[in-house]
Formats: C-alpha cells, structure tokens, sequence
C-alpha cells in the first residue's frame, strides 16, 4: 500500500512538472506578441514610434564606388576637400552619430555630424531613409582669413555667429505629460540680427543645445532653398499634434545658380506650401569657381566615370555620329522651299544662334540613302559632353548627349497584351542623354540623371549597376531610346492600369563606352578652351513635323476587343502620352532647358 501512495506521488510529481515545463512553453511562444504589444502601448501613449540610443542601433552601411577612386590630375581646388565661396570656405562632413529613429511610414533617422575639421563649424544635423546605405553629408563652413576685395562685401559683421538661444520646434511625446526615454527634439537657433539660420539640430533630451553646437551665417552670403522631398510626416498618425521633414534644394539651380546645397533638412508643425523657409542654404560668391574641374581633369573624370551604353538587341535605329549622318547625306530645309541643301560634315552651313522659329529643320536624305541613314552607324557613335557647374559649383554635371537619326515606332501594351504601331512614335533626329553629378571635394561619382522622353530621375551612386570599375551601365530603350539604370520594361502612361507605351531594355552586343567614344562640345566656365562645334549653334529642329494618323491604328486594336471593353479601352487612351498623337521635329541640346538649368527633379 505504501509503495503504490509513493508510486502516485511520484507520479503526481512528474505530471507538475510536465504541466509547469508546459507553461514556461506557453508564456516564451507569448513574448514576440508581448513585444508586439509594448510597441503599440509606446505608440498609442508616446503619439511617435522611437528607438533609444544605444548599443541595439547600428549605422547603416556606408557605401563605397566599385573600385578606389584615382589620384586625380592636379589643378586649382577640385577634389581638394574644401571649396572657397568668397568669405568663407566649406568642407564635407560625412562622419555621424545617431540620435533618433523614426517608423512612421518609411523610417527615418536623424544625425549628428561628427569628425568635424579643425576650424570647421556645423550648420545643422542631417537625416535619411533608415534603409538606404548612410552616405549623405553635411557641410562644416568656416571664415576665409583674408577675402578677396572681388568676394568681401567690406562688411562689418563675422561672416559667421552663434544663435542668441533655440527654440522647441517640435518633440516626439507632443501631447504625453511623461518625458520617455528615447523621446526627440528638434531645435531651430534664435539668430542675431543680420544672420540666418541653414539647419536644425536634434536632441534626445529636453534640455537645450549648447551654442557653440552650431553656426549661424551672415545673411547676404546664404541664399533660398525649398524642400523637395517628403522625408517624415507624423500628421496621419498625429493630426493634433502635425509634424513634417523634408530634404532641402536651393531653389537657384542650374549652371548660372549660386546656391549651394548644405546637407541639412527642414522641419515644422505648421507650414503651408508656397510660405517662405526659416532656414536659407549658402550662396557661392566666388566667381572663379575654383573647384570645378579644369580641362585635363575632365578628360580624367570621363576615362574613369564614363558608362557603357547598351542598346537592345533588336534596336533597328541606332545612333551615329553627327558628322556621319552630314556626311551620308542629311539635308537642310527653308520654309517656302521644296528642296534641301546638303550640310557639310562640320554644319558650317548651318545657321547658328536665334531660336526654334520654324524657318529651318533638319531632314534625311531625299535619295536611296534615306533608309540606310535611319538605322545610324554604331562605330562611329559618340557621346557628346557638356560640362558645366552644378549646386553652386560644389558638384560638376557632366551631361552626356547621344544622337540618333531615326526614333523608330512605338508599342502599346495594355495589361499583358502588345501591340507594335507601323508608324506611331517614329521621327527623324532623336537627341537624348544622362548626367553624371560629380561631387568637386573629393572627385566621387554622386549621381546619375536619366532622362525618359519628357521627364527623367536622378539615381544615386548606391542603386546603379557597374561594368568596369567605377564606370555605370546606361540602359537605351528600344527604338526610343530613353535611358534607364536597370533592364527592364518601362510603361510612359499609367502603370497602375497597366496601359501605356513600352520602353523596354536590356544588355546585347550593341553598345558604346562613353569613356572612350566621347568628343567635348561645351564647358562654358571655362572660357574658350573649348570650342563648341557649329551644328551646336542650330537651335532649330533636327526633323520635320510629324502628324501619326493614330486613330487609324488605334480603331484596329479597339475593333479587335471584345464590344464590353471598347468603353473602357477608349477611356484608357486619354491617359496615353501626347507624343502618341504627332510630333514636332526635337531641338538639339544647347534649346533644351537644362542645357542651361538644372535637370527636371
């Protein structure tokens, strides 16, 4: 009897703790919804989703180019690390330590400029994508010791001054009475009379800054800015308490723009678009630009930089050289004369200056040749280079022109379906091209600009694909020839109907390497060193007016629908580009408005 009680209790024993051993199972399976839990608490009592700072946040990656960059060919300040503006010089800051993290949205994290140079002050901190590599920068600026009578605006006042004290923009736990650990704040400086403030800082405690944290700058050596880019936005989450970031941008860009982009970011609770910024960006009044690149550094930027271009392997209409295609017969027409005149191989006969007024175009041959001249010459293509300053002359575009003689007929897709036009798309001279943004401190490959019929996008150094080094693949659409970074099929029209003409582009055997195959046409800073050819002059149009009889190609498709989707389908092609419906002759590069502006961004 006693044996078969100590056998049970044993038993009983052994059940308690199965059971117990059960129950630890069961609360560990709970905590990754007990975190779930705590994070949504910290959101609904905090109003804003926030990461301490600490050993669990780790920077993200830093990005570096293929291959080590060269030592570049010496001359004035290029890639020298610091740029004059006149009274006062500036210098990179890409070193940073974090401050805060947010997820609302798309994350966002915010931070401080660290490894600053000697002599150097920060104008404010700096934020990006929480998932995007950290290579972004920020400027430290300090006075020049002795400005130039050119630059000094004999003025009185430090070019540079601390804030009298800052103001509490906005803080993380708007609305909570408890301070929690982890919380943001984002400070504006209190500025001296005649200064102006070109960045905000960002603390994880309530207490202010120190003054010394940054530098305020004079008001007449800052120009305007205007955010771009809509990096953070608390509002649908926190209407009561709104809070936006934006990236910044001087508002003067382009070739003739003085306005120099700072790194830093723009934040408020309570702007409308159209108002005026309280933070400015700097303005570069040096006008020796001397750290954009000389003749001998261009030449080195290119043969480092210069990207392959692929065309697809079923383009019909490549491109050619401009001389080729005088060569092989191209013809010059005047309103109110039914015949062409032959241009020579330099244009020389091509009138130069005025502007697009109808009175001359460019044409093909009128003989046999005319077809052979459509589909261009790979082997004497070229890439036309313009070089000019850029964001005040702290980057250098080099902008890249490829010319082709024929733009061949454009295809439809609708949802999964394809339909090639006989004609539609198709136009005589087709002028496209990409920009490299090059930074002038350190010589670094920041950027390329594609450009897509009549739009295009920049695309940092991180998201391009590389051939060789540090030279970029550029990918030339079919019979368009938009450029693109990646293969791919492109929709112009709406892709979220799944409507619109195809650009699609891959790798092949068809290529040119821009690095090799390149003629310098224009640098305008620096003065006549080099000689712009004479067809660059033309400003009138490389092809003559095209009218597409569209209706007739597009009644085709319609009348091959089934009768309940002709509706719908004519609805659809209002959305399709205008280009669809006929097309002036394009204008060469120097009518474009970024030929002298920036790109479209």
């Amino acid at each position: 009897m006693m044996m078969m009680m100590m056998m049970g209790l044993a038993r009983s024993n052994l059940n308690m703790k199965q059971r117990l051993l059960r129950l630890c199972y069961y609360w560990v399976s709970l905590i990754p919804q007990l975190l779930r839990l705590l994070q949504m608490l910290c959101f609904k009592f905090n109003h804003f989703p926030w990461n301490r700072k600490g050993n669990t946040i780790t920077l993200p990656q830093t990005f570096s180019l293929p291959s080590p960059l060269p030592q570049w060919p010496q001359g004035q300040g290029f890639a020298s690390g610091i740029v004059n503006l006149g009274e006062i010089e500036v210098c990179k800051v890409t070193g940073f330590e974090f401050v805060w993290n947010s997820n609302i949205g798309k994350p966002v994290a915010f931070y401080k400029p660290v490894r600053i140079p000697d002599g150097f002050r920060i104008l404010g901190h700096y934020c990006q994508p929480s998932d995007k590599p950290l290579r972004g920068f920020v400027l430290g600026v300090r006075e020049v010791e002795t400005a130039s009578s050119e630059t000094s605006n004999c003025h009185t006042l430090p070019a540079l001054k601390n804030p009298l004290d800052y103001m509490l923009v906005w803080c993380s736990n708007a609305g909570s009475k408890e301070l929690p650990i982890g919380s943001a704040y984002f400070w504006v400086p209190q500025l001296p009379e005649g200064y102006s403030a070109l960045g905000y800082l960002v603390t994880n405690v309530p207490d202010k800054p120190n003054l010394d944290e940054m530098i305020c700058v004079r008001a007449d050596l800052t120009d305007k800015c205007e955010p771009y880019r809509l990096m953070l936005d608390a509002a649908p989450v926190t209407p009561e308490f709104p809070f936006q970031v934006w990236n910044l941008r001087p508002r003067d860009r382009g070739m003739l723009g003085e306005g120099v982009s700072v790194g830093t970011f723009f934040c408020t609770s309570c702007w409308n678009k159209g108002e005026e910024l309280p933070v400015v960006c700097l303005k570069n009044l040096n006008p020796v630009l001397p750290a954009m690149p000389r003749l001998h550094q261009i030449h080195a930027l290119i043969e480092h930089y210069g990207p392959t271009v692929f065309f697809h392997p079923e383009e019909a209409y490549l491109p050619s050289s401009v001389d080729w295609f005088f060569n092989n017969g191209a013809l010059l027409y005047r309103k109110g004369v039914s015949t062409g005149e032959t241009i020579d191989a330099a244009g020389s006969n091509l009138p130069g200056g005025g502007r697009n007024d109808g009175e001359f175009w460019i044409d093909l041959p009128s003989d046999d040749r005319r077809d052979f001249v459509k589909h261009g010459d790979l082997k004497s293509a070229k890439l036309y280079v313009h070089v000019k300053a850029a964001l005040g002359g702290t980057f250098t575009d080099v902008a890249m022109w490829v010319f082709c003689p024929f733009n061949g007929p454009s295809t439809l897709k609708i949802g999964i379906t394809s339909r090639a036009f006989s004609k539609v798309g198709e136009h005589v001279g087709d002028w496209e091209h990409f920009t490299l943004r090059i930074c002038n401190f350190t010589g670094e490959l920041w950027s390329i600009y594609f450009s897509q019929h009549s739009g295009g996008k920049w695309v940092d150094a991180y998201e391009l694909e590389y051939i060789d080094g540090n030279k970029a693949v550029v990918y030339s659409s079919k019979n368009g020839h938009a450029s693109y970074p990646h293969p791919g099929t492109y929709l112009q029209g709406s892709s979220k109907l799944g409507i619109g003409i195809r650009n699609d582009a891959t790798r092949s055997h068809l290529y040119v390497d821009s690095s090799i195959q390149y003629e310098l046409v224009a640098a305008e800073y620096l003065g006549d060193v080099v000689r712009e050819p004479q067809w660059l002059q033309f400003m009138r149009e490389w092809g003559p007016k095209i009218v597409y009889d569209s209706k007739t190609e597009l009644d085709k498709i319609m009348n091959a629908l089934p009768r309940g989707l002709r509706n719908a389908f004519g609805n659809l092609i209002k959305k399709l580009p205008v280009e669809l419906y006929g097309e002036e002759g394009p204008t060469g590069p120097k009518e474009k408005n970024n030929w002298i502006g920036d790109e479209r961004w």
